[in-house]
Parts: C-alpha cells; structure tokens; sequence
C-alpha cells in the first residue's frame, strides 16, 4: 500500500516538473491568451534551436492547437505565420515540428473550394495560394493554383515549386497583363499566355520567366500565335528578344509574314533589330536597323531595307523578280547639347523601283509607294556669340524616280548676315526712310551635278559638277506718309560666278537643239529696285434693327508698286548670245542657263504692278451667342494681281490672277485661284497649239483650280450632349460611360467624323483643249461601341472615272490589348494586315510587329 502510494506520488512530480517545462517554454504565449465568448484566441512563440532554425517562428490564430506528441501546432481561422521575411495568412496553418514542414490552407466553403486563397509575403512580395506547402528549414515550397504578380502582369500556375528564394518552376502557367483581372474586378482574364512550364528567375534588380512552348488565348479560345519559347524579362532596362510578326494576303506576292524580328540592345546608348518579311510566292525582305541615342545630345537610327520581289509564276509570261534597296539615316541633336552648333541628317537612298516594288507593306498603308521623288539633306548649323553670322552647310540628294535621275549638291554653304539698320539712331527710335534702312546680305557657295544611279561618285560625275558662287544684298525701307499710307522702297543687287557656262546650237542633222556645257569659269552681276504704295480702307453697311443681319464690312487692302531692272541680255553685258533655230530665226539664249546661279534678267523693266486684297465678313443675330450677335466670314480673302511693263516690245499685260479664300456654313473650307490671259489667243486650222496675239482684251481662262473640304462630326448636331440628357440612369462598364433606358438597355456614345474633299483643277496653257483634273475624297472615323473603331478612305477620279485609293482599318479595345485589321481592296497593292498590340509596356513588342525604341524600355523575347 506504501509502495503503491509512493508509486502515484512520483508519477505525479514527474507529471508536474514536465508541465512546468512546458509552461516555461510558453510563458510569454501563455500570458496572451485570452477568452471572448467561449473562444480561444492565441499568440505562440515558438524558440527552437539554433541548430535546427535561424530565427524565431511566430504564430497567431484564433485558435491554436498543439499536439506534443506529434510534434505539430494547428491554426484556425485567420491563421498567420511569421518567419524572418516571409509572412504567411491562411484560414488553416499547420505545422510539422518534426519535418519543418508548413502547410496553409485558404478559406473553403460548404461544398470545399478555396474562397479566400492563401496569401504569402516575401521581400515585400506577394503571393497567393490555394494550398501551400513550406520547408521552413530549406525555404523550399510546393504550391496549388498560385497567383504571383510580376511588373504590370500576373502569373496564374496549377504547381508551383519554390526551389529557392530566387527560383520558382511552375506547371501550366498562365501569364496576362489584363488590369481587370489583376485587380480582381473580373475572375476571367481578356487573354493570358499559356505554357506548360515557366521559370521564373527573381533578381534585386530584375526578374524575367523563361518558358517553353507558349500560346496565346483570347477570350479562352486559343490562338494560332505559338512561340517555342519566351523569355520576358520584368526590368526597366532593356532587354532582348524576339519581335512577333503580323500575317495577312497581298494579292501579287501571296500570303506572309510581316516583321519578324529580333531586338538586341547594345550597351546603354545602342540597340539593334532585324526584320524580315517572308511571302509564299518567293518574295523576300530583310530589316536591320540600329537605333541610338544619349540624353541631351542627340538620338537617330541607321536602316536598310533589302529585299527581292517576285510575281507571277516562273516560266509564264507575268513573271517577274526584282530586287530593291534602301538606305535611311536620320540624326536630330538636341537644342540644349550646343546652341551654336547643331547637326542633322535625314537621308534616304533607294533604288528607282523600290516603291514600285517593294514588299514592305508599310509602304502601301502609309501610301509612300506613291512617292515620285526622294529627298535625302545633312546640315550643319554654325553660331556665334558675338558674331552676327550664321554659317550653313548642307549637302543634299534628290532622286527622282520617273527619269531616273538625281541632283547632288556636295555640298552648299550659306553664310548669312543678321539683318541691321544702316543708319540706326541712338535713342532707338526709327524714322523716316533713312533710319529704316534695313541691309540683309550673305554668302552662298554651291556644287551641283545632275546625274543617274550608274554614275554616282565616278569620274564622269565629278567632270559634270557645277560649282557657283553667289552674293546678294538686298536694302529695304518703309515710312509713313500723310498717317495712312505706307510707302517702301527696295533694292536687289546679285554677284555671281560660277565654274560652267552653256553653249547652244541646233543640230540640223539631228533635228535637236543641243545644249554643250564648258569649263569655263564667268560671272555677272544684276540689279533690281522696286517701290510700293498701300493703304488700307474701310466700309460698312448697316442694316435695320429688327433685320437678321445687323451689319455688313469690307475691308479693301489696295497696293501699286513699281519695279526696275536693266536689260542685261544687251551685247555689251555678254551675259547673253544667238543661235539659229531650226526655222533659221535668231534665238537669245543666256550663257548661264541650266546653271546653278541663276540667270540675270532679259530685257528691260520698267513694270507697273497692282494688287486688291479684300475681306467682307457680316454681323447676324444669334441667340446661341451670348452678345446676341456672331460674325459670319463672305470671303476671308479675295485678291487680284497684275501688272504692265512700259518697256516691253510686246505683251506689256501680264497674265490677270485672282484667288481666294473663305469658310461658308462655319465648315464649309473653299479655296479657288483663276487666271485669265488678256491677249487674244487664235488657232490654225487643224492646229491644237495656240498663237499668242497682241489683241488686248479677249480674255480667256489658262486656269482654274477649286478646292473644297467639309468636316462633319456627332458633335455638329449635337448627339453626344442629347444622350446624357435623355437618358436619366448612368452606369459605368469597363471604364465607359452607358446610359439605361426604362428598360434596362444601355445607349453609349458614338463618336464619328467625316471629312469630304473636293478639289478639280484646269490648265489650258495656248492650247485648244486643256486637261481637267477632278476628285473626290471621304476619311473618317466611327466607334460603332466603346471598343470598336472603324477608319478608312476613299478618293475617287471622277476624269478617269477609277477608285485612286482606299484604305479600311478595323481596332477592337480588348481591355489590356487591342486587335488591329488594315485592308487595301483596290489597286495594285492588294493587301490585308492583321496584328495584336498588347497596351502594357513590358509586352508592347511581344505580340506585336511595331518598332522598338528608347522610350519603350521593356524589350520581352
């Protein structure tokens, strides 16, 4: 019975020294503890060896169970978990004591689906978690249906595996950038990117996920746009990777591929991407192009577009392949590097046919390959501080593609003088003529050839280089004269020389004037004054108070000038010779034609010149006016120019001119020009070319141009303000205003614009019958709902009775990318165009064909 009593004793000391260890172990927990309403809420510490844990684990929980002999602690409702920097919060948390292992689970409900995920933070980073499984030993972790924001998007994985803190592996991830999801406004994503295994690779300074074979899906319908990999990398720093293509048809090359590319940057000022264009008919085109640039000094690109166009089948007889070049250079300096000195350069160098026959098809939608000329200029740009000059050189290349020729000029310098007052008074107030006198002078140095692509840079091209010298100062001065008149005087003085002159002779072998160009160095010098006279006057009619319109006014700007210069085509000038033309008659011609310095004045001048501008506007009532009255434009302008030479032998009128100007219905843009030739003109029987007589007085029309455009919007008839009235209940979808009916239906605003252009010109020209030009124009736009938008135009020869161009584009806004569609129906180039442009910036160039550039960072692969 002692035995036995001793027994329970010292069972029960060992049970108590053994719960007193307990209790130590979780004093501080303990002392937290708290009860409401008969539930339990707790606070554990939890301090483990060195050995087995670098820091402390701290749980919290509404309720927490441990079990000792299994070494476990249970969490429920509103479970967290802290240790060093990663913080889990879970409905249910357990931890394995034993194995170091940590399980959270999120929130289910009655029928066992997570309705509140499981959320880790790790480095400021969050993660969210059906079920989540944590070594807290080796901070590895293995996750379910794991949601990971990464930059502007959101990775969505059905595992996830943490290897370590900076690599994730992940199985059937889902990638988007779709707003709407990421910020939980909708449970569907507008597209995502799908692989079957992602990686994705955490850094301080940047992350990127690698993944392999992805696809695309729109709406959860998959897409044919497949990658074998990617790599997207989320930094603000560029990065490389490959550039997806646009697809479409062309009628004459076939179906293709458009832009498909790689990105590479170089280093911090230098990036580098190449193109390709690839069709099913043959045809071939290859893009690099380096871009640069360095903040406050300068930025600009190199590019080359090579390629081979083949149409037709081989072996038919509408078989053809060409190949076509172009080389571009464009460099703008930013004002502030140097504002004594600035450089830029636009050049273009391609060959003859390559609009013609190009297979960019940039080209057709942006209508270059209607370019009949191209223009390439470098200059330079010199200042001074205390210098009134300004110094600029410029060499330029102009190719014009009809004749296949170019003009070179290699190059010309300009030195200008900053306009002064010759007699400038001391007070600095001007009067009178003298003090008014203002000289602007400077200094042009000039090398021009005129050559063909075969003969650029040779010996042939230099020996055909013309070089020229010029000089010209001009005085000016104006005064007032009786308050109403201002009187100005002016005068022109040219000097030049230039390095070829022309010799002329009729061949009567060949039947041809021909045109030889010595090397001959000669110069002449010219001079030309003129003067005029203006005022300007006023008249008003007004009308009767209870009229519509109130008043009427014309304001009339008449000027007479006249103007002086010597006959320079004199013998004793020898600026001018003679030959014999084919009808044996002696003909002047200038020894500086086809020159580059221009030629000096033939015959002489002694001209009478008279000039009327006019603007009549009119005064109406208006009750949308808060004045009660608007003004109302007749004619902005309307003028009228001519003039008569006392000195000249024959046809002393010149040719009778007016154009005009105004805007009619507040929209309505109408300019028109007229020329009227005032000598009789007569025609030979059977003969189209007209003779020129001195019958003065028989006017008729040499020309005529008109053009018309009329812009019309919803705005003009006001719908846009009528539907937020008619409609009293407002709601919002997608960032779009709706208005409801009292059915429920919701009305939207329908933005849409329409310009109409009109334009027909007539040119006669001593002929018989002139030439008529006439078209008609339509462009515009219409968003048939808040993400659907339709653009395009129409121009239509009405002389030749074809469609000249049209061009349809169709955009659809998906939210957080759009979906593009261009179309040419008409014309040679036959063409459709399809590409996706994803509106985040760190897929801005993934899925679509648009250029890179230093103000689109991220660059995925």
């Amino acid at each position: 019975m002692v035995k036995t009593g001793f027994k329970n004793i010292l069972q029960i000391l060992i049970i108590l020294i053994f719960n007193n260890f307990l209790a130590s172990l979780h004093a501080q927990n303990l002392a937290e503890n708290k009860i409401v309403n008969d539930t339990i809420s707790k606070s554990d510490t939890v301090v483990l060896k060195k050995e087995q844990l670098e820091a402390v684990v701290k749980t919290k929980a509404e309720r927490i169970r441990n079990d000792i002999p299994k070494k476990m602690t249970y969490l429920n409702k509103n479970a967290q978990v802290k240790y060093q920097d990663l913080t889990i919060d879970a409905d249910y948390i357990s931890i394995d004591w034993d194995k170091s292992l940590l399980f959270a689970r999120g929130e289910l409900d009655s029928l066992g689906k997570i309705t509140k995920p499981a959320v880790a933070i790790q480095g400021g980073k969050s993660y969210e978690y059906d079920e989540f499984t944590y070594n807290i030993k080796t901070r590895q972790a293995i996750a379910f249906n794991a949601r990971t924001e990464e930059s502007e998007g959101v990775i969505v994985a059905e595992k996830t595996k943490k290897y370590n803190d900076s690599v994730f592996f992940m199985k059937r991830g889902k990638y988007t950038t779709d707003e709407y999801f990421i910020k939980k406004k909708d449970t569907i994503a507008d597209y995502y990117l799908l692989a079957p295994n992602i990686k994705l690779i955490k850094g301080k300074n940047k992350s990127q996920v690698i993944t392999g074979p992805i696809q695309m899906y729109i709406e959860q319908v998959p897409t044919p746009l497949i990658m074998p990999f990617a790599i997207l990398p989320f930094s603000d720093k560029r990065s490389a990777g490959i550039l997806i293509p646009s697809f479409g048809e062309r009628e004459d090359v076939g179906f293709f591929l458009n832009s498909l590319g790689y990105y590479q940057p170089i280093g911090e000022h230098f990036d580098l991407k190449i193109l390709a264009d690839i069709y099913t008919k043959g045809s071939w085109n290859i893009k690099p192009e380096v871009n640069y640039k360095k903040n406050y000094k300068y930025t600009g690109n190199f590019s080359a577009d090579v390629g081979t166009t083949v149409r037709g089948i081989k072996g038919l007889d509408d078989y053809s392949k060409t190949g076509t070049y172009r080389i571009a250079w464009r460099h703008q300096q930013d004002s502030k590097a140097n504002p004594f000195l600035n450089f830029s350069a636009s050049v273009d160098v391609v060959s003859n046919k390559f609009y013609n026959n190009t297979v960019n098809n940039n080209y057709a939608f942006n209508q270059n390959n209607l370019n009949a000329q191209q223009n390439s200029t470098v200059s330079v740009v010199k200042r001074f501080l205390t210098l009134p000059i300004t110094i600029t050189g410029t060499s330029s290349y102009s190719q014009n593609f009809s004749t296949g020729l170019a003009d070179l000029k290699l190059p010309v310098m300009n030195v200008a003088i900053n306009q002064f007052y010759l007699f400038k008074p001391k007070t600095g107030i001007r009067q009178g003529l003298l003090e008014n006198i203002t000289v602007n002078t400077g200094l042009n140095l000039n090398n021009y050839v005129q050559t063909d692509e075969g003969e650029l840079f040779t010996k042939a091209m230099w020996e055909k280089m013309q070089t020229g010298l010029k000089n010209n100062i001009t005085l000016g001065t104006n005064t007032t004269i009786a308050k109403y008149f201002t009187f100005s005087v002016s005068a022109n003085v040219d000097n030049a020389l230039t390095t070829k002159t022309l010799t002329r002779n009729y061949n009567p072998i060949t039947n041809k004037v021909e045109d030889i160009l010595n090397n001959k160095i000669a110069g002449y010098s010219s001079f030309s004054t003129n003067t005029s006279l203006q005022t300007v006057l006023y008249g008003i009619l007004n009308f009767k108070k209870n009229s519509s319109i109130q008043a009427i006014r014309h304001m009339m700007t008449p000027q007479i000038g006249f103007s002086y210069s010597p006959d320079f085509s004199a013998a004793s000038f020898g600026y001018y010779k003679n030959y014999f033309n084919d009808r044996g008659e002696m003909t002047p011609y200038s020894i500086f034609d086809r020159g580059i310095i221009g030629t000096p004045n033939s015959g002489l001048v002694q001209a009478l010149s008279f000039s009327i501008n006019n603007n009549l506007e009119m005064k109406v009532k208006s009750k949308k006016d808060s004045t009660g009255t608007k003004k109302l434009k007749i004619f902005e302008s309307l003028n009228f120019n001519t003039n008569y030479n006392f000195a000249a032998p024959k046809y002393k009128w010149s040719m009778f001119t007016f154009n005009g100007q105004t805007t009619l219905f507040e929209k309505l843009n109408l300019n028109t020009s007229l020329t009227l030739e005032p000598y009789q003109i007569i025609f030979a029987p059977g003969s189209d070319i007209g003779i020129r007589t001195e019958n003065f007085g028989h006017f008729s029309v040499q020309g005529f141009n008109a053009q018309l455009s009329y812009p019309l919007s919803e705005a003009i008839f006001g719908e846009k303000e009528a539907l937020s009235k008619k409609y009293k209940t407002k709601g919002e979808i997608r960032n779009e205003d709706y208005y409801f009916d009292d059915d429920n239906y919701s009305h939207f605003n329908q933005p849409w614009s329409l310009n109409i252009n009109a334009q027909y010109g007539y040119t006669r020209s001593l002929t018989r019958f002139g030439n008529n030009v006439a078209s008609l124009g339509l462009d515009g736009s219409l968003k048939l709902s808040p993400f659907w938008n339709i653009t395009g135009n129409l121009y239509y020869d009405i002389v030749t009775k074809e469609i000249a161009t049209t061009q349809l584009g169709f955009s659809r806004d998906q939210r957080s990318f759009t979906i593009n569609f261009n179309w040419i129906p008409y014309g040679q180039y036959k063409v459709y165009d399809f590409f996706i442009g994803i509106k985040a910036n760190i897929l801005r160039d993934a899925v679509k064909y648009k250029d890179r550039s230093f103000t689109q960072p991220n660059a995925p692969f």
